[in-house]
């Protein structure tokens, strides 16, 4: 985390840098040499309030996942409360925003991802974001599923999601979130109506 007294103009920008860089070189080559240097401050302003790269990594992670949540919000308070498909099909945009799209932030979240796996504390930020993900698509499901079907639909929407996002941001195209919403969607629908028919 940032030290307290960093001035709040500085974070922003220093993200902004952090994601250019990653973009321009990869995690493994972006120095905090390069990325003070892309925005425009002394290495030694990210030493001292971040502790170096990893600090800001972790720092530049909590606002893209900010930002996620943030959408989250914004779209399903845009939706009827009692239509469980609309607010499903509204997190799942929400995880194919344009922002979350952007080339520089898919490649941070591969970065991070893979970064993840061998770092305690962004380790930590991963599983709450996947809890996060689940707890919410449970929600509205076990509105209108079973708790055990709830959790498995959740689960299947989760893995499509993570799926169809890594295959985007590995394609030279890009990731298409109109083609992502309908592949989820369609699962969505299928699984209802074959539960909801098991059930009967």
């Amino acid at each position: 985390m940032p030290k307290v007294g960093m001035p709040e103009i500085r974070r922003p920008q220093l993200v902004e840098a952090t994601m250019a860089v990653i973009d321009e070189v990869g995690l493994s080559g972006a120095s905090v040499a390069l990325i003070s240097r892309k925005a425009g401050v002394s290495p030694g302003i990210i030493n001292h309030y971040f502790g170096g790269k990893h600090g800001l990594l972790e720092e530049t992670m909590r606002s893209v996942l900010r930002q996620l949540s943030a959408t989250s919000i914004a779209y399903l308070s845009a939706v009827d409360p009692q239509d469980v498909t609309a607010r499903i099909k509204a997190i799942v945009a929400a995880n194919f925003d344009s922002y979350q799209v952007e080339n520089k932030v898919v490649k941070t979240w591969l970065a991070f991802w893979a970064q993840s796996m061998h770092d305690p504390a962004l380790y930590r930020l991963q599983r709450v974001n996947e809890k996060r993900l689940l707890s919410h698509l449970r929600r509205e499901l076990k509105r209108v599923l079973p708790a055990q079907d709830a959790a498995f639909v959740a689960q299947g929407i989760a893995a499509l999601i993570d799926g169809i996002w890594l295959r985007g941001a590995l394609n030279p195209d890009g990731i298409c979130p109109q083609q992502a919403q309908r592949i989820i969607l369609d699962y969505l629908d299928k699984q209802l109506v074959a539960l909801n028919a098991s059930g009967q």
